[in-house]
């Protein structure tokens, strides 16, 4: 939008309830990579020995990446439908066009892995993702909260379950890498990693895309709803995290997983606030009540969920407010969210760049987290003005195009 009266004629052509509601989605999708971004190149434990968490750990661990799961589940809703899921040949050929941009996905993520990078990346599991919630795009809303529901509180127990058996393997089927095209040859631990001993396992992520598709599929042009999902995601995650953090420090969790480490003096409770993904959570049924990030419980996937969701409800209300004031609020955000993919490998490619080399003289972490994130925003405003895609993102939507059988609509 280059000016107030292109933001009106928008508005006008859209309805001001659609245009703030795909730019909410698109700012909280900006939020979500900045996010991440911070993971990425800020510290989440202070450097010294007692790795106590950072501002940057306690606040975006588990939760951006979370944010971008559930996003990607509004996103497939809105595009299949919206309130009323496609049916029949319609439902089939947008199954097909998710596929191929999934495959895109896929590629580019696989290329980032081969990369030397200390980050993990996020885009096969993604793609995997995508994949696995094609069969649930037909259903309706009362079908989908009992999917969601089941989900959330069987998989962290059924991954809880098969996780010792599948690092009992020879060869564990885990990569300890991100997956790259090397490990097509081994499907059977690519597979194990992506779907339950990784980074991001895709069995227990699942829950975050049909949280998505159910956020998706309510009527996000309503007035009240962006106020009750700000009000429910709060509720919904401030819950969670006080029954995680009273099982851990109050009825007695922490001390018995402690137990189960083999050096006692890991300092657990700093990863129970942070990231326990590197951690072996097995040997005790104590592991299922921590809300920790990156633990695939119920708690971290309904604490994690009810952030994402207060987020979109904020990102949602913001842009009410700016078509109130006739002013592009969520711009800075809006730009960056509308092509992450792009900004994602760009920032993955930078970061490898640098990896096991001092940074320039001159810089600090700081700084270079905030020349990511201004580069992000200055592209994405750059290319929201000029009304583009970004090159991933064209690459993607042609694909989807394709799968649909609608080449003529590329462009």
């Amino acid at each position: 939008m280059t000016s107030r009266s292109t933001a009106a004629s928008s508005r006008t052509a859209k309805g001001p309830a659609t245009g703030s509601r795909l730019a909410g989605i698109d700012a909280a999708r900006g939020i979500a990579l900045l996010g991440m971004m911070a993971t990425h190149l800020l510290a989440t434990f202070e450097s010294d020995a007692s790795m106590t968490p950072t501002w940057i750990g306690l606040t975006f661990s588990g939760r951006a990446a979370a944010l971008f799961a559930v996003l990607a589940g509004i996103g497939l809703a809105l595009s299949t439908g919206k309130q009323r899921p496609l049916e029949g040949t319609a439902l089939s050929g947008a199954r097909r066009g998710i596929a191929l941009r999934a495959l895109v996905i896929a590629v580019v993520g696989l290329a980032l892995g081969g990369l030397e990078v200390n980050v993990a990346v996020i885009l096969v599991h993604y793609a995997v993702l995508f994949l696995c919630v094609l069969p649930f795009l037909g259903l309706r809303l009362k079908a989908l909260c009992a999917w969601a529901a089941a989900w959330i509180l069987g998989s962290p127990v059924l991954a809880f379950l098969l996780r010792p058996w599948l690092m009992a393997a020879d060869r564990p089927l885990q990569l300890n890498h991100n997956p790259g095209w090397e490990d097509l040859s081994t499907p059977g631990q690519l597979l194990g990693d992506l779907f339950l001993t990784g980074y991001y396992p895709v069995f227990q992520w699942l829950s975050y895309l049909l949280v998505g598709l159910i956020i998706g599929r309510l009527a996000l042009t309503t007035a009240f709803l962006p106020m009750l999902l700000l009000a429910g995601g709060t509720v919904v995650a401030a819950v969670a995290k006080i029954l995680g953090t009273a099982a851990m420090e109050e009825w007695g969790g922490r001390a018995a997983l402690q137990e189960t480490l083999s050096d006692p003096s890991y300092p657990l409770d700093s990863l129970l606030q942070v990231n326990l993904s590197g951690v072996r959570q097995e040997g005790s049924w104590w592991w299922l009540a921590s809300s920790a990030p990156h633990s695939g419980t119920t708690l971290d996937l309904l604490h994690t969920s009810g952030v994402a969701v207060a987020v979109v409800g904020l990102c949602l209300l913001v842009g009410r407010l700016g078509d109130w004031l006739d002013l592009d609020l969520l711009l800075p955000l809006r730009g960056a969210g509308a092509m992450t993919l792009t900004l994602y490998t760009l920032h993955v490619c930078v970061v490898a760049s640098f990896h096991l080399k001092p940074l320039p003289p001159g810089w600090t972490e700081d700084g270079m987290y905030f020349a990511h994130a201004a580069l992000a925003v200055l592209i994405g405003m750059a290319f929201a003005f000029l009304k583009k895609r970004g090159p991933l993102e064209w690459l993607g939507h042609a694909a989807n195009q394709v799968g649909r059988h609608e080449p003529d609509r590329v462009r």
